[in-house]
């Protein structure tokens, strides 16, 4: 843990007690502040107060003593409309941080990397954190360990930080050493109000980079490369691009599954990414390069970042192989939450038994619409069971399910009885689990039980 001294002997508020919100409780009280906290969940509210907060609803803060309110990343604080504690807070004229601004505040002179974008920023962030092993490498943020919850600095720590669009959104002073900005497609919008909004988070994060640092981008969708041209000539940090598909006379480029490094006055080929075998399609060779990209300035041997590249062990819940049953093979890809992300996992295999559904996001799964020729059969759950059936009317079968476990019985019944020389059951859900898991992690947590289940010797 990494106590928060900055607020020492003042108070401050905590507003949602997840695991982030926990993490700034005992970091908070670690380093001296008296801390108020309040979640809805009972639950929440009572590790709150073995972590010595004091817990009372927002509305009996003192408000007029309070120095911060340290706001969870899943409250609203713009749209749909902000939070009430929200509105209060800035009434009070209290100060609105997150856990991110937390870290900044209290850690210093050491070197952070963050990793941001839509798709691809877990892969890139646990990347980065393989290829840095031999550094005391501090790996957290929006994915594994929230920040706060990471090891104070050694002389040998790099932080590696994944970063939401919420948490930039609460972190006016963080300035990363490198950030890096995956691809942009639209989510989140509920939360953003637009399109436009969320690009314009996203960018702060590479405006607020360190200027001796470094910006690296993935300049492949129109967002992207529009924040890279902008970045360029704005007299921040320098910029690096990334591209899968594209010769880039200045930058890192992925060649016909070949890592190419052009950023300085000639091209050398680092690596054939297809020898990676955690890193299958040209999603996971964007994350490759890009986390090359990200961590040459510290690790500086080529070599030994593409033999760390291929040694990579992959990411839980993304594209996952989680069993195998005679013929059939089972892929946990619950993190793809939308249908960019789905279709990342669907151009991977050629015979698809597809379970997917949950809690749809903006404009569902119509543009997978190409892909859907590989699905042999959809299993649909949740939410947006009704809405996906639609879609995939005369365009591929599918079947209601309502639940994973019904799904997963389905898909690897039918499977099994294909004549597809290895069909695969994918969980790859194209929307949020909060209709009926806590998380994607639960969900994937749960797909991986259910397949274990379904045969004693399945791993």
């Amino acid at each position: 843990m990494i106590p928060v001294r900055v607020f020492s002997g003042r108070k401050v508020a905590v507003f949602g007690l997840a695991r982030s919100g926990l993490a700034a409780v005992k970091a908070l009280k670690a380093g001296g502040s008296e801390v108020f906290a309040w979640d809805d969940k009972d639950g929440l509210r009572e590790a709150a107060r073995a972590a010595g907060a004091a817990v009372a609803s927002w509305r009996d803060w003192p408000w007029d003593g309070i120095a911060a309110l340290v706001l969870s990343p899943g409250v609203p604080l713009t749209h749909p409309k902000p939070h009430e504690v929200v509105l209060r807070a800035r009434q009070s004229g209290v100060e609105i941080i997150g856990d991110i601004e937390l870290f900044t505040r209290e850690v210093h002179g050491v070197p952070v990397i963050a990793i941001t974008g839509t798709n691809g920023k877990s892969t890139t962030t646990a990347l980065i954190g393989h290829i840095l092993a031999g550094f005391d490498v501090q790996v957290g943020g929006n994915i594994g360990k929230p920040v706060l919850e990471l090891s104070p600095p050694s002389a040998n720590t790099i932080y590696v930080l994944e970063v939401s669009s919420y948490q930039i959104d609460l972190s006016p002073g963080f300035k990363p050493d490198v950030a890096v900005l995956t691809n942009l497609t639209p989510d989140h919008i509920d939360r953003h109000g637009s399109m436009e909004n969320y690009v314009s988070v996203k960018m702060r994060l590479l405006k607020q980079t360190a200027k001796t640092g470094l910006n690296i981008v993935g300049v492949d969708d129109s967002h992207c490369a529009a924040i890279f041209t902008s970045l360029t000539s704005n007299g921040g940090a320098p910029c690096v691009p990334v591209s899968v598909g594209k010769v880039l006379g200045r930058g890192v480029f992925v060649l016909e599954g070949v890592l190419y490094d052009a950023q300085n006055s000639h091209t050398a080929r680092v690596m054939d990414l297809r020898g990676a075998e955690h890193l299958l399609g040209a999603h996971n060779w964007q994350n490759a390069a890009l986390a090359y990209a990200a961590a040459k300035p510290y690790a500086r041997e080529m070599r030994a970042i593409a033999e760390a590249i291929r040694s990579f062990p992959g990411l839980a819940h993304r594209i996952e192989d989680v069993g195998r049953i005679g013929k059939v093979r089972f892929v946990n890809d619950s993190k793809a939450t939308n249908a960019d992300a789905a279709e990342r996992a669907l151009v991977c295999f050629p015979d698809i038994y597809w379970i997917i559904g949950g809690r749809p996001k903006a404009g569902g799964i119509a543009s997978l619409e190409p892909h859907f020729g590989r699905v042999r059969k959809a299993y649909l759950i949740g939410e947006a069971a009704e809405e996906f059936a639609a879609t995939l009317s005369g365009k591929a079968d599918s079947e209601f399910c309502g639940t994973l476990e019904a799904a997963v019985a389905a898909a690897a019944e039918d499977a099994a009885k294909s004549d597809a020389k290895e069909p695969v059951v994918l969980l790859s859900p194209a929307c949020a689990s909060f209709d009926q898991f806590r998380d994607f992690e639960q969900r994937g947590e749960a797909f991986r039980s259910l397949v274990a289940k379904l045969q004693p010797e399945a791993k």
